[in-house]
């Protein structure tokens, strides 16, 4: 590994540790680019997507959204940890509401966190046989039609958990 590429990840790995001691949480977000010097990422078919690290030292399962902005994303993901940091344990299945967001979530168990959420399981130093937990926040669509349900407006941007690696 180059030097510039090592200097990259050593600043973005001291972000990620000062992000979460200090707030609690990190989100990352995942456009479909790789980000790092001289990788030469090229946009794939995967939906973009986000998750948080942070919330595993909440013992709260870490969060996973795909197919929606960064900006999306952040506003989601943080108001939902700022409910897990005040004890508020979300549950696969429940319904999940937001006052400023006129989607509604379902939170489902991620089984493959370790294909995705490398951040987080390279913070909490978790080997592939026992990463960190995660649900995946399937949110409906306009019609109120969740992915799994027939007519569903953008399967594409919500792969089935399971279905879906970064």
């Amino acid at each position: 590994m180059d030097m510039q590429t090592r200097a990259w990840i050593d600043q973005d790995q001291a972000w990620l540790a000062d992000t979460v001691r200090t707030h609690g949480w990190a989100i990352r977000y995942i456009g479909g680019v790789c980000a790092c010097p001289g990788c030469g990422g090229e946009p794939g078919d995967q939906p973009p997507f986000a998750y948080t690290v942070g919330l595993h030292g909440l013992d709260h399962p870490e969060l996973l959204i795909l197919g929606v902005d960064p900006g999306t994303a952040g506003r989601v993901l943080n108001e939902l940890g700022e409910r897990v940091r005040s004890g508020t344990a979300l549950l696969p299945g429940q319904m999940v509401t937001f006052e400023d967001w006129p989607r509604r979530i379902i939170p489902e168990v991620v089984p493959n966190p370790e294909e995705i959420l490398f951040d987080a399981n390279g913070y909490y130093r978790r080997p592939a046989d026992a990463p960190v937990a995660a649900f995946q926040l399937s949110y409906d669509d306009e019609e109120g039609r969740f992915p799994w349900d027939d007519g569903y407006a953008t399967p594409e941007l919500q792969p089935r958990p399971g279905t879906f690696t970064a």
